[in-house]
């Protein structure tokens, strides 16, 4: 086919003009990679019968190739769903304390695993078990890299071999398609099932240790609800009888939540701190949802079992680096001074009055010039308190296609996320932090203009 042999070769385009500016931003290597891709791309365009494009048509090619390939990731984005922790959008966003330390940390070298004070070598764990001990009561804390991990390192020194009860109302799959059994199956435990769907007795887990049950493992339902004709024994009920058999006892607890979520007119949520009281001997759970620090896995409970997962092969695999440490740390301390609700955006969020939001919204109307002001629901999300909602104010806006709308929204410089609700594109302020309006409503102007401008 002549049109095959008209293309030009890769060493003919790097030397033309225009390609030494993308050589000068990309490296000679790189910028030889993307215009091999193009070239083979336009040979199959050749074989549709489609034209050969020119040389300077082939070169802009590869510089958007190499513009999308070096983009950065994670890009920051608006969250104007509601949603409080998203899963999707990275989950809590951090203190401005959190920030400065995890920017800390990142500059240069710091005292991850070393004694100031002795010049010897110390440990990673140290400062950070220590807040969350005084947190929570705990005798002893772990962190590891997410809950998942977590689990997995709690089942893989205490279980491995053995019988875990586990009830099959707690056999639950989230995001992704995690799911609890496919843990105790990597852990090495076997996996003995406790009771039916909706009940559970405390007889069923004596039952489970008559059957040589070695662990008790309660986990929390995250992102679904059992309702109606529905029961399961409480924590205390359970330390008990794991107490009087021997046995431990492992709370997935989740969510991470070390406050009372009914100030904020929510359901309660079981805390660390309550679970530990109740007779827990490990509770796990999340650093990035309702405890609004990083991504962190986090293990308090009794300091002989964790002494056996510091000691587990495992665990060094899963620990995490300085950065988790550094933002971690700064959002104990918002706890322990009793700020938690004033400097982490997740529990600012949750705080938020009707009103406030009410009058941000109206205020997004007033400089748009457009669209309708409503009441709404925002979710907590994160497989934390699931199906729970709390009141908000929304800013609706009509669009005859609101699918090209979010994807104009989505194009912006920042990236804005919305949703649809009854046909009508919304945002929901309560998830806006204090300085995105302004680029909010630039991405929304220029959305809507560029609708405008396609009809």
């Amino acid at each position: 086919m002549e049109a095959l042999r008209q293309i030009p070769s890769v060493d003919r385009l790097l030397t033309h003009t225009l390609t030494g500016e993308l050589i000068a931003s990309y490296g000679r290597g790189w910028t030889a990679n993307a215009l091999r891709e193009v070239l083979s791309a336009c040979r199959e365009e050749l074989r549709a019968g489609q034209a050969l494009p020119t040389e300077e048509a082939l070169i802009s090619r590869a510089a958007a190739l190499l513009a999308r390939q070096s983009a950065l990731f994670p890009v920051q984005v608006i969250n104007a769903t509601g949603v409080i922790v998203h899963t999707n959008l990275g989950r809590a966003p951090l203190s401005q304390q959190a920030q400065l330390a995890l920017g800390a940390a990142a500059a240069g070298y710091s005292n991850l695993e070393y004694e100031l004070e002795t010049g010897k070598r110390g440990t990673r764990n140290g400062q950070v078990e220590s807040q969350l001990t005084r947190l929570t009561g705990a005798e002893a804390a772990l962190v590891v890299n997410n809950n998942a991990g977590a689990v997995l390192l709690a089942l893989s020194a205490l279980a491995r071999r053995k019988k875990v009860a586990v009830a099959r109302s707690q056999l639950v799959e989230i995001g992704g398609g995690f799911r609890v059994p496919d843990v105790l199956h990597e852990s090495g435990a076997r996996l003995l099932e406790v009771g039916t769907t909706n009940r559970v007795h405390l007889s069923d887990y004596q039952s489970a240790l008559e059957q040589g049950a070695q662990l008790l493992l309660l986990t929390h339902h995250s992102n679904f609800k059992i309702i109606g004709f529905a029961s399961e024994p409480g924590i205390a009920e359970l330390a008990g009888l794991a107490s009087s058999a021997g046995v431990p006892l492992v709370f997935d607890q989740g969510s991470g939540a070390l406050l009372d979520t009914d100030q904020y007119g929510l359901p309660h949520e079981m805390t660390v701190q309550e679970a530990l009281q109740a007779g827990a001997d490990l509770v796990c759970f999340s650093g990035d949802k309702l405890l609004g620090g990083p991504q962190a896995g986090i293990i308090a409970g009794k300091k002989a079992f964790l002494d056996k997962l510091r000691k587990h092969a495992l665990y060094r695999a899963l620990r995490p680096d300085k950065l988790c440490f550094a933002a971690l740390s700064a959002t104990l301390v918002h706890y322990l001074k009793g700020e938690a609700q004033t400097c982490i955006p997740i529990h600012s969020m949750l705080a938020r009055e009707e009103s406030s939001l009410r009058e941000q919204a109206l205020g997004w109307q007033q400089e748009l010039g457009e669209g309708l002001v409503i009441p709404g629901r925002s979710t907590i999300g994160g497989g934390s308190l699931p199906t729970e909602t709390l009141p908000t104010w929304l800013l609706a806006l009509d669009a005859r296609s609101p699918q090209k709308f979010l994807a104009r929204l989505r194009a912006c410089q920042p990236a804005v996320i919305a949703r649809v609700e009854n046909k009508r594109v919304v945002f929901d302020p309560r998830t806006i932090l204090p300085d995105e309006d302004h680029s909010l409503l630039q991405g929304i102007r220029t959305a809507l203009r560029q609708i405008k401008d396609e009809t």
